[in-house]
């Protein structure tokens, strides 16, 4: 089985378990693994493939700045809102399509259940529930890569689409029947630009590497809420000789400025975030693959008071016709 025949690589996010989406007090809401390598096409032939990829993570640790804080030091009542946690269990379905060695283009459909809880900042003292379940934002990219005879790098350009819903309520507690914060949302309610460049290959005959840079830039706003400009960069390597199963490894780096609008809290928004991404891919059959990544965090950010998660789990099924 040559290297672009098993090409499936690492994860991505955002985000979330789709590219992940400025979010309001949460930092990036969304894993920031990258499968752009093998989901959306980092290969040199044509064809249809189909991913589908699960990503869990519990947003249950407190920070600001580069600090972890203790719950204890944050009574309620408080001045600001104070999230306790945020448990997303997200399924994203990938259909890619090579028109050729040169251009591909993909569609990325996200479903998200999310729950939430928080103290809201108007003197409460118990929790506020929400839990939602339904289609995030579509993205839609295009790529390019017949710049060089080997096909191993090229450009992206597309759209995420403002599909998620916007208006959503807390369900339980003293802000029952409360509009939740639009960060929290399944949809930013933005059409976003998207712009990448990535650039793969082998190191020598047992090691591949990939890297990979997007940027995100919200184009329009809803209800008086924009969010932030984003960027991720990731940087990847496998060990291509090791038969039916193949380690992987990434460092995957998220930046986002602050959300804006009457509806965002600017203060509680923004970060800088780094995770190491171990993972392994296993061929079940020459064209279907499985593979499982756990990410964990070495460096984090954020502005104001914001939840992240210890780490995160996500995996998938990669099938080539």
């Amino acid at each position: 089985m040559t290297l672009f025949r098993f090409h499936l690589a690492g994860l991505f996010a955002a985000a979330c378990s789709t590219l992940p989406t400025a979010v309001l007090a949460c930092s990036s809401c969304g894993c920031t693994l990258n499968s752009e390598w093998a989901s959306q096409g980092f290969k040199s032939a044509g064809g249809l493939s189909l991913d589908l990829r699960f990503d869990y993570f519990n947003q249950n640790e407190l920070r600001t700045g580069t600090d972890r804080v203790s719950r204890s030091d944050k009574a309620v009542p408080a001045d600001r809102e104070i999230q306790k946690k945020t448990i997303n269990r997200n399924t994203t379905l990938t259909v890619d399509y090579g028109f050729n060695a040169d251009w591909g283009v993909s569609v990325q459909l996200p479903y998200l259940h999310r729950y939430h809880t928080s103290y809201a900042d108007e003197g409460d003292t118990a929790l506020s529930q929400s839990r939602s379940s339904s289609i995030g934002d579509v993205r839609v990219l295009g790529r390019y890569q017949g710049f060089s005879p080997e096909h191993d790098w090229g450009v992206q350009l597309g759209l995420k689409l403002p599909t998620g819903d916007v208006h959503l309520n807390f369900r339980r507690g003293p802000q029952a029947g409360q509009p939740l914060d639009r960060g929290l949302s399944p949809g930013t309610g933005s059409t976003d630009l998207l712009l990448g460049l990535y650039k793969f290959g082998p190191v020598n005959q047992s090691f591949d590497y990939f890297a990979s840079a997007l940027l995100q830039l919200p184009l329009s706003s809803t209800d008086h809420f924009k969010p932030g400009d984003g960027a991720n960069l990731t940087a990847g390597i496998r060990y291509a000789t090791g038969g039916m199963l193949v380690p992987h490894v990434q460092i995957n780096v998220r930046t986002e400025r602050p959300e804006r609008g009457s509806n965002a809290d600017v203060r509680n928004a923004g970060a800088t975030l780094a995770y190491l991404s171990p993972g392994l891919t296993a061929a079940v059959t020459e064209k279907l693959q499985v593979y499982g990544f756990v990410q964990v965090p070495i460096y984090q950010r954020v502005t104001g008071y914001q939840i992240e998660p210890k780490y995160s789990v996500s995996a998938g099924l990669h099938y080539t016709f």
